[in-house]
Order: C-alpha cells, then structure tokens, then sequence
C-alpha cells in the first residue's frame, strides 16, 4: 500500500476513482485499484461512458447481441452502462458491507436531457435503481432547480443520491434541504433510512478555470495574485455550511433514526492549469467525513507527490470568505460565475450524451452488418 494515499485515507478522505469501463472491469485494473491505491467506490457520467465505449473492443460482444436483437440506441446504452455499474457494484460490495454503506458504491447518471424536467428525472432514477438492482449504487441527479425536487423525491423512495454539479454555495445548502426532506419523507414512508446514502458532488477545478480567465483578463497584480484560490475557498465555505447543517436539530432527529449524513464529495479535482500542482485540489481539501473522486491520473500523482499533514479545511474560513470578497471587488460576480458554470456543465453532459448516442448508433450498424 502506497504511504501518500494510505495517508489521505487515515486522514478521513475515501478516495473514489472518476472512471469505469468494461475493460477496467475485465482487465482486473479496477480490483487492482482497490487492493494497492485505497479506491472505495467510482463515479460515472456520460463523457466516461463516452470515452470508454468510444474507445474500446471490450464491448463488441455485447454490441453485437444487442445488434441482433434490433435494440434501440438509448435501450442499447442503458444496457452497456447499467451492465458496467452492476458489475462495479458487485466488486465493491464487499468493502460496501465492511464501512456499513458509507464507501464501496458506484454512480450512474440520468440522462442529461432530463436536467429541468423534475417528473421524469424522479421517473427515470427509479428505473436505473430497479435495472442495477443493487443496493450499494447511487444514482446521480443534477443540482438544478428542477432537480432539488427530484432529490427529494427519490430520496423519499429509498434510492440513495448522489447530486451533481453544485457549483454554488446558496445550491448546496438547498441540496442540503432537498436530503433533509427526502429523508423525513422516507422515514415517514416506513423506508429503512439505515440502508440509504448521499453525496452532494460539488465541482473545483471548473471554479478556477473561469474565474482565472477573468483575473487574467483584469490582469492587475492583485488580481493575479487571486489565481488558484477561488475553487479551494468556495470548496472549503461549502464544508463550513455541511458543519452548520448537521449539527443542526433537524439532522439529529433524522440521525436518532438511523441515517447517515449527505456527505461533501469534491468533483472534478484534476488541475485543468498545468502550472499548478496535480495534487492542489487533493492536498488543499483534506478533511475527516469527505469524499473526493478523482481521475486515474490524479490518484497518480497523488501517489507521487503529495503531502498530507492534516486537516486543510477547517480552521480559516473568514480566510476563504475574504478570497470571495475580494473577486467581487475586482468586479468578478460570484453568482454569474456559478450559474454559467451549471448551465456549462449541464450542456457539456448533454453534448457527451450526444457523442454516446453517436458512437453507441455507429456500433450497432456496424454489428447489424
């Protein structure tokens, strides 16, 4: 076992790998990630989903029969994905089993389509949860304003959540609120709440890339000394408000039932800047009680360069709200900056969903062939 990562682990952070193929499956890679790099758990989106299939043989066999079977291209997808997520489901429930539900779970994702359609979004994750059948998968819904009541919803059905795309710190406290409900609601329905689980994923590194853009553009010496701070502070104001929420009289009532806490899971935490370190929104957001997933790389460069001396969260937060501060007074507006990162991230999964319904299309011609 690698020391660094072995060490971010006992600092309480559960390292979940942004990634899944067949091939990942099939080769042995992702168990191996397991045993020696302290993964527990993996999270998917459509431009995974994309890339692998894009990208490899491994599944030809299954093209092939689904081919045969004349298939739509969406019914041909939910089944490659849901096989995926299934299998990587099954090897993880044994570490599952061990941390009592809280590591050991694999994501998949509604479609992106759905992103502003509350009723189908609710519709369409009690389809992938009764499809995967497996008690150990989260099923993945946007942080819009139409899926806040979608989180709820399926939360009030038994389904564990892992929301998406939050950006915002006003967004996360409402997906905060929209857990706390489904919960009560589920609790209120008779549901186990001890078997169920959340996440709130809220994104880094796109936080940096846009506004360095435009500390950049501003180009003062105060505004370049700014560069690389923003997505850190926003992540670590986002922690503070998760202490706040769950310490809260409404959370003890629902954990006096059983439930777990909506845990933080940092996203997207691979350096988009090369000069910064790979490891800056790993080693910079350590804390007990969180998640961050990350790419192959990034687990990587972890392994090699990081190091973690503890606590990096807690501790300096009017620090981190200073960061915010100041950005506003150069004229950079914290909530454009989040809400055109939502609308961004919402059409980037669209344009993937594309490129999957694309590449799925091409394959199975090929195989009717």
């Amino acid at each position: 076992m690698n020391d660094r990562l072995k060490a971010l682990a006992d600092a309480g952070v559960s390292i979940w790998l942004d990634d899944l193929s067949r091939e990942r499956l099939a080769s042995g890679s992702l168990q191996a990630l397991i045993e020696d790099k302290h993964v527990v758990g993996v999270t998917t989106n459509p431009t995974i989903f994309a890339k692998a299939i894009s990208d490899a043989d491994a599944y030809a066999e299954t093209v092939g029969r689904l081919a045969a079977q004349g298939v739509s291209v969406d019914e041909a997808i939910r089944v490659i994905t849901t096989d995926d997520v299934r299998d990587a489901a099954d090897l993880f429930k044994p570490l599952y089993d061990d941390t009592e539900g809280q590591d050991g779970r694999v994501s998949i994702e509604v479609e992106p389509t759905l992103a502003h359609d509350t009723a189908k979004t609710v519709e369409q994750a009690k389809q992938l949860w009764d499809v995967v059948g497996r008690e150990n998968v989260f099923v993945k819904i946007p942080a819009t304003k139409a899926g806040l009541p979608a989180i709820t919803q399926t939360l009030a059905a038994g389904i564990s959540v892992n929301v998406t795309l939050i950006f915002s710190l006003e967004r996360y406290r409402a997906v905060a609120d929209a857990f706390l409900s489904g919960l009560e609601q589920a609790v209120e329905n008779g549901v186990d709440v001890t078997k169920m689980a959340s996440v709130a994923s809220f994104f880094v590194s796109r936080v940096d890339s846009e506004i360095d853009k435009r500390l950049e553009a501003i180009g003062t010496d105060e505004a370049k000394a700014l560069k690389g701070k923003a997505a850190i502070a926003n992540a670590r104001l986002a922690f503070q408000a998760y202490e706040e929420i769950f310490a809260s009289d409404r959370w003890r009532e629902l954990e006096t039932a059983g439930a777990k806490p909506q845990r933080p899971l940092w996203a997207s935490t691979g350096t988009k800047d090369p000069s910064y370190s790979p490891t800056l929104y790993v080693d910079n957001l350590v804390t007990r009680g969180v998640v961050n997933t990350m790419p192959e790389a990034t687990i990587k460069a972890v392994e090699e360069h990081s190091e973690i001396t503890g606590d990096t969260v807690r501790g300096d937060y009017a620090a981190d709200r200073l960061v915010i501060d100041d950005l506003e007074r150069l004229g950079i507006s914290y909530d454009e900056v989040v809400q055109l990162l939502e609308d961004e991230g919402v059409s980037k999964f669209d344009a993937s969903w594309s490129e999957l319904q694309d590449t799925v299309a091409a394959a199975l011609k090929a195989a009717a062939k």
